[in-house]
């Protein structure tokens, strides 16, 4: 008697090394970037809200908060280069709840690939908007009078030091993106908390301006010290002190929100 077999779907592994997870976390990164690639409307809000904040704040604030809208410029494209890149990362949240809501993450639970790739994934895919959103902010700022006061290469370790700050604080949209169930919500409550912590900083006005409850917290702020590290790097002066204060707040970030993120994506597709 013949017997048939059916193939059976493949398991997945028991275990994944580190090494093999991040291969499986770049493999679906190249994913999400082939999807920009396709459908480039993706690109809206790191090409057009940049461009609008920035004209809107210089040619409305600049002569009020600088004396001129020229010296404004240089004060403000560094913080609006930050402020942008927190507001680009908010939408890899709302981008995985809504995978989530149609049932990709599903999907990728069959494939033998490390529980950790889709999000990784998606976090690596989010650096090529980082970098469409600080090219198209740096032109028009040129285009309207800004000058860089250092070099290219205080220039590059500034767009690094923007990259690995939109990495890290991406994590806290992944962790809200699979805590919420509609992408309406997770893109509410990001907003909700991003707009406080941009204009409580230095990023429009400068922070012995504030009140002093204000100034104290603007001082020691994420946004105002990595806005205050790039200043230095792109006009001159201090980077050292803000940059160091930076790192620890882009730690502490990804000590706290790695690992919630990851349990609220078990969690959402246990």
């Amino acid at each position: 008697m013949t017997t048939m077999t059916l193939d059976a779907a493949p398991a997945r592994p028991l275990h994944i090394g580190p090494a093999k997870a991040l291969k499986h976390g770049l493999s679906l990164g190249w994913r999400g970037i082939l999807k920009i690639r396709k459908n480039p409307e993706q690109l809206m809000d790191v090409t057009i809200a940049p461009i609008l904040f920035l004209l809107m704040f210089v040619y409305i604030f600049g002569v009020a908060i600088s004396g001129s809208t020229g010296s404004y410029l240089q004060m403000v494209v560094p913080g609006i280069m930050v402020m942008n890149i927190m507001q680009a990362s908010m939408t890899i949240g709302v981008s995985l709840n809504t995978d989530a809501s149609k049932g990709v993450f599903d999907r990728f639970r069959s494939m033998p690939i490390a529980r950790s790739a889709p999000l990784v994934g998606a976090v690596f895919a989010d650096v090529v908007r980082y970098l469409v959103c600080l090219v198209v902010l740096l032109v028009v700022a040129m285009i309207m009078g800004y000058r860089l006061q250092t070099g290219a290469a205080s220039l590059v370790v500034g767009v690094a030091l923007l990259v690995l700050f939109g990495l890290c604080f991406c994590w806290m949209a992944v962790f809200v993106g699979m805590l919420l169930k509609t992408p309406g919500a997770v893109q509410g409550l990001m907003v909700a908390f991003i707009l406080p912590l941009n204009f409580g900083s230095n990023v429009f006005v400068p922070s012995d301006r504030m009140p002093g409850w204000l100034q104290a917290w603007s001082d020691i702020s994420p946004v105002s010290l990595t806005a205050n590290a790039l200043r230095g790097l792109m006009n001159g002066g201090e980077v050292a002190g803000p940059l160091f204060g930076a790192l620890g707040w882009m730690a502490a970030l990804v000590v706290v929100f790695f690992p919630l993120a990851m349990w609220a994506y078990r969690r959402r597709t246990s």
